[in-house]
């Protein structure tokens, strides 16, 4: 893996913009416990299984929030615009063809 793409052991889920309390009591409900783990997650299956492990269906931006977190972790120089959820929930939305 290229070291710009490498996830850093130092980096920590509350350094990672978007990701507030909610969200890392999140991680800790799915089971995701480090930036390794994180960067090898998929946000729409970390969704999926946010609302199997609470019973309830999400805000479906919850899933855009885990993508800016996992785009994040995967490459710590994510240019700023794509380290915010909302970029994440434009690229859902053309991509299911809603807006």
């Amino acid at each position: 893996m290229p070291l710009s793409t490498r996830p850093s052991a130092r980096r920590r889920f509350e350094d990672l913009i978007s990701v507030g309390p909610a969200i890392l009591r999140d991680f800790q409900l799915l089971g995701v416990r480090n930036m390794t783990q994180l960067a090898r997650a998929n946000p729409r299956e970390l969704y999926k299984k946010l609302c199997r492990v609470t019973g309830s269906r999400q805000d479906i931006c919850v899933q855009d929030v885990f993508a800016a977190a996992v785009a994040q972790a995967r490459n710590p120089r994510l240019p700023a615009e794509q380290c915010v959820w909302w970029y994440w929930s434009r690229r859902r939305k053309a991509q299911s063809g809603k807006s």
